[in-house]
């Protein structure tokens, strides 16, 4: 890392490294405190096409930890910019809750069930056989199949949740249509993220607490990547992969220094 220029701009994910099981996580205040003083261009990322920046703005001042909306960066901000870049003011049918239709609304989209471009499937809180088979029935007829993100499972206070790809995958099995996916570990969400920011990756890092999505996704846009330890991946986990972090940390509160 030595011969590499400083980091100017960071990426960092928000569950597992700025927040835990929604207890902020010590040393994310006074790392999010030290981008601002140091004015460094930064963005907080999230595969949960749930929730609005908004809505991600507000939980996180709850939290205490100060990150103004223009900061935060979502799967579905990141899908309705795609889908808009392929098909400027185009339709589709959603399966997803505000943060997605709220962002395809923000671009220009009509969200309709009647002839959509795309079918775009995102995280809700309520998946039903209806709209799953309505999906099913518009990709057959030629809708184009777009997800937020291929996680599985989503954390609920109850236990794990079925998420977006255990979703597309059924739909994929009635369809033998495969999705594209926008968010981790796609490289697109890193590389629009970069251009929001108006940032190089070669001066950027990416900071999450998995390696299958933020670290991979990281390194496949050119970036540093920080691991830390506070969230899914452990240390004892890290050798499996056949790629490594840039670091590896403890946690955010080893990274203030850094900015």
């Amino acid at each position: 890392m030595a011969d590499r220029r400083p980091i100017e701009s960071w990426l960092t994910d928000m569950d597992g490294v700025l927040i835990h099981e929604g207890v902020p996580i010590p040393g994310a205040d006074a790392f999010l405190k030290k981008l601002r003083e140091a004015e460094r261009p930064f963005l907080v990322l999230t595969n949960n096409s749930i929730y609005t920046a908004r809505d991600l703005h507000a939980r996180l001042t709850r939290l205490g930890l100060d990150v103004p909306v223009q900061n935060i960066w979502t799967s579905a901000m990141a899908t309705a910019q795609f889908v808009n870049e392929q098909r400027p003011g185009g339709s589709a049918y959603v399966i997803g809750e505000a943060g997605l239709t709220t962002a395809l609304h923000d671009v220009g989209y009509i969200l309709t069930d009647h002839d959509p471009d795309f079918v775009i499937l995102g995280e809700t809180r309520t998946y039903s056989f209806e709209a799953m088979t309505k999906a099913v029935r518009l990709i057959n007829d030629g809708a184009r199949f777009i997800a937020t993100n291929p996680d599985n499972v989503g954390p609920s206070t109850e236990g794990a949740l079925p998420a977006t790809g255990s979703v597309a995958a059924l739909i994929t099995a009635a369809t033998k249509k495969k999705p594209y996916f926008v968010g981790k570990p796609n490289p697109l969400m890193m590389r629009a993220g970069l251009n929001v920011l108006g940032a190089h990756s070669e001066t950027a890092a990416m900071i999450g607490d998995r390696m299958d999505t933020d670290v991979l996704a990281g390194l496949e846009a050119g970036m540093r990547t920080f691991l830390v330890l506070t969230g899914v991946t452990q240390a004892d986990e890290i050798d499996r992969y056949p790629f490594r972090p840039s670091k590896v940390v403890d946690s955010i509160a080893d990274l203030v220094d850094l900015v």
